[in-house]
């Protein structure tokens, strides 16, 4: 494997891909995804949707509920580089991105690219890490690309990150820093499965584990094709005006001491187009923006210390500015 420190030829356009075989494709990879994880869907869309929009997924919940499982399914719905980062107290920095060894028969020193190299990386428990080792994805999930030593070594695309946390107040466990949380595209929970879920996943598992009987639906070339469809999808001025008009609010109310940044604005635009051409549309609607809404933004607030002792939570804060924002009027394709 060849790693350039220096920019080659620039990328070739992607062959365009029409809004039925985006949907078709997207349905693929969720009813894959489903098989594994039973009972939610919804979950499951929204976990494609970030995918597609090139952003990076935090799956946040209590031990046992199938983060991994979600995050494994995903990953080999599509066939691409995956690799697998088990986060411990005792990871190092140079484990995520990378190192350079001296190499005596070359009398020069080589790099030997860590687990970052990859297309789709699955971040175990990414809050067992210390705080040193967390920061070493920084520089990975912003700019798409990992310097050591002076020389910068660019990822590959398409490259997500997908991490898993305990809530922090799991034992042994590192909070992630507000940067960290933010360069998350979305935070999901997947909770409990209903009864009937339960019961079909019992019956699943009888006799194998589903999640090896997996087969990728999509490669790495599909992805790269769907992620340039979304961003054909039409955004009507009245419609970034309200996704402005949602952020904005975050930064005033009086619940919250850290709102949105830009960038949480830029990335609920891009996974509501996602969200568009999954429904097979090549216009977005307030309905994707509210769908998205409290997985964007919720997990990048920091609520206020009289919120926090009063059961105050995030969530709840982002719902209640979708109730008080205004919702533009025929934001559709003019």
């Amino acid at each position: 494997m060849t790693f350039e420190s220096s920019p080659g030829q620039p990328p070739q356009a992607p062959v365009p891909l029409s809004p039925q075989e985006f949907k078709a494709t997207a349905e693929g990879i969720l009813t894959n995804v489903e098989w594994v994880i039973e009972g939610k869907s919804h979950t499951i869309k929204l976990a494609i949707a970030v995918m597609l929009a090139e952003g990076h997924l935090l799956l946040e919940d209590v031990p046992g509920v199938g983060k991994t499982q979600l995050a494994k399914a995903l990953a080999r719905s599509v066939d691409c580089s995956v690799r697998r980062i088990q986060f411990t107290p005792d990871l190092l920095p140079s484990d995520v991105t990378g190192v350079s060894i001296f190499d005596p028969e070359k009398r020069d020193f080589v790099f030997k690219p860590g687990a970052i190299f990859g297309n789709l990386i699955l971040g175990d428990e990414i809050n067992r890490a210390s705080p040193k080792t967390q920061a070493a994805l920084l520089e990975c999930m912003e700019e798409r690309q990992v310097t050591v030593d002076g020389n910068t070594y660019k990822l590959r695309s398409p490259f997500m990150v997908i991490a898993t946390q305990n809530p922090v107040e799991m034992e042994g466990t590192y909070p992630l820093p507000e940067a960290q949380r933010d360069r998350f595209a979305a935070r999901l929970a997947i909770g409990y499965p209903d009864i009937n879920a339960e019961l079909a996943l019992l019956d699943r598992r009888e006799e194998y584990n589903p999640l090896d009987a997996l087969r990728p639906v999509a490669d790495a070339e599909m992805i790269v094709r769907m992620i340039a469809a979304a961003r054909a999808v039409h955004l009507a001025p009245e419609l970034k005006r309200y996704v402005v008009d949602l952020v904005a609010a975050t930064r005033t109310n009086p619940q919250v001491r850290l709102g949105a940044s830009p960038r949480a604005t830029l990335q609920l635009l891009r996974c509501t187009q996602v969200l568009a051409a999954m429904d097979g549309r090549d216009f977005a609607l307030p309905d994707d923006v509210q769908q998205l809404a409290v997985p964007v933004l919720a997990h990048r607030l920091i609520p206020t210390t009289e919120t926090t002792m009063g059961g105050g939570d995030t969530k709840a804060i982002v719902s209640d500015i979708l109730r008080h924002v205004p919702v533009v009027s025929n934001p559709g394709r003019y």
